[in-house]
């Protein structure tokens, strides 16, 4: 059975937590396949929220096998207290969720330096979230990393005083001070004691899933527009955050997924820094931020907020080779009135059907004014029970897309969703 790729297809905050949530069920296996705690994915179960940074939207249901895959870099801390706050609302870890052995570590001087790099850069600074995740996954493409099951073999104070001395100048020169590998060691000691029974091969278990003809779900983070190879560089994340991320992440080879789905919200969000060709500072764009609760799961910071931007998802449906598309917050644009979708870019009198290379900044967004609707939609169980007008936004995305949308939100809650009966096909 082939596996199936969730990736979010904007600028990250697409709402994956939840589809991956929705399409648990259907799964056997889910795995976790790049990023770090700098990714929150929001859960809204029976009204009651819910956050989680690094353990799979999937533990949720009773049964299911979770992984946190290579391709993540893992704050121990932070998989440990959710775990801990899992279980305090009985929801039981034990036995369903797997780290892997080969993840590496975001440690404590990881995030003081990601703070101080943020805080030098003044009006240049990408607009992180300071959880390290950068100078992490620095570390491990310079092969100086820590990983996840050193924490529980031989070498681990050596490995952490190398690493320290790497960054040593950095923080010197940052005007911050590195804690000593002693302290860390210190705090590593914790951290192993409770991840230790979690280590594990998680790409050999995911491979052994896949011959046995389980269905494998993939859950990516952040965005398409946040890739490192395809994003708004350089402002974008550290990890490769489209769907071939998976197959590094997660260690299952191309041959092993079928069906990728790409999470858009009906309007779209970005924070942090860098370009944003629809953001919408004036009243719409805070009416949008307002109904959509637009604040990040992560650092609490409001989202930038604009129009729905076609070029940008377009391109996300060709680099990820999307299946299909879950549009998400569609009720968000009840009784906005006109809607308007980007179609495409003008750039020094040159017309572009996707982003460009570099002029993000200056591109002027060529709009389609599409008529809105003020009907109570988060009640509708298909799309033919939507509301004309939403019909036809919903057929435009398609259209402009070349991709057809699957699933559709129409409210926070996980009932308030469909099209997602049968994922795998």
């Amino acid at each position: 059975m082939p596996a199936l790729v969730v990736v979010g297809a904007q600028w990250g905050d697409e709402g994956k937590g939840k589809i991956v949530d929705l399409l648990s069920p259907h799964a056997e296996l889910v795995v976790r396949y790049a990023g770090g705690a700098n990714a929150g994915h929001t859960l809204v179960v029976r009204g009651e929220k819910l956050v989680l940074h690094l353990v799979p939207s999937g533990i949720l249901h009773e049964g299911k096998r979770c992984l946190i895959g290579q391709g993540t870099v893992i704050d121990a801390q932070t998989v440990i207290d959710e775990i801990d706050a899992l279980e305090k609302r009985g929801v039981s870890t034990a036995g369903r969720l797997g780290v892997a052995e080969r993840a590496h570590l975001v440690l404590p001087h990881h995030k003081l330096l990601d703070g101080l790099r943020e805080a030098a850069a003044g009006d240049g600074k990408i607009g992180t979230t300071k959880r390290g995740i950068g100078p992490a996954y620095e570390d491990k493409i310079g092969r100086r990393g820590v990983r996840v099951g050193d924490l529980w073999r031989d070498g681990l104070l050596e490995k952490i005083e190398a690493n320290l001395a790497n960054w040593a100048p950095v923080a010197k020169a940052l005007g911050g001070e590195l804690p000593s590998a002693k302290e860390i060691a210190e705090q590593a000691a914790g951290w192993a004691e409770r991840l230790q029974p979690l280590g594990c091969d998680a790409a050999r278990e995911a491979a052994e899933a896949l011959g046995a003809g389980k269905k494998v779900l993939l859950e990516g983070a952040q965005g398409t527009m946040l890739d490192i190879d395809h994003g708004t560089y350089p402002f974008v994340t550290s990890s490769s955050a489209i769907a071939g991320g998976a197959c590094t992440g997660a260690g299952v080879g191309p041959t092993g997924i079928d069906k990728v789905v790409g999470i858009t919200k009906a309007y779209t969000t970005r924070v942090g820094g860098g370009p944003f060709p629809t953001e919408l500072e004036g009243p719409i764009g805070e009416a949008l931020r307002k109904a959509g609760a637009e604040f990040g799961a992560t650092t609490g910071r409001p989202r930038r907020c604009g129009w729905l931007d076609l070029p940008a998802l377009r391109m996300a449906a060709r680099v990820n080779g999307l299946t299909s598309i879950a549009l998400t917050k569609l009720d968000v644009l009840t009784g906005m009135g006109e809607l308007k979708l980007c179609t495409g870019y003008q750039l020094g009198g040159q017309s572009y059907d996707e982003p460009p290379f570099d002029g993000w900044e200056d591109v002027e967004p060529v709009y389609e004014t599409m008529p809105g609707w003020d009907e109570d939609i988060s009640g509708c169980k298909s799309k033919d029970e939507l509301p004309k007008t939403a019909q036809e936004y919903v057929a435009r995305i398609e259209e402009l897309a070349a991709c057809p949308v699957s699933i559709v939100s129409v409210g926070p809650d996980r009932e308030e969703t469909f099209g997602h009966d049968a994922p795998f096909g």
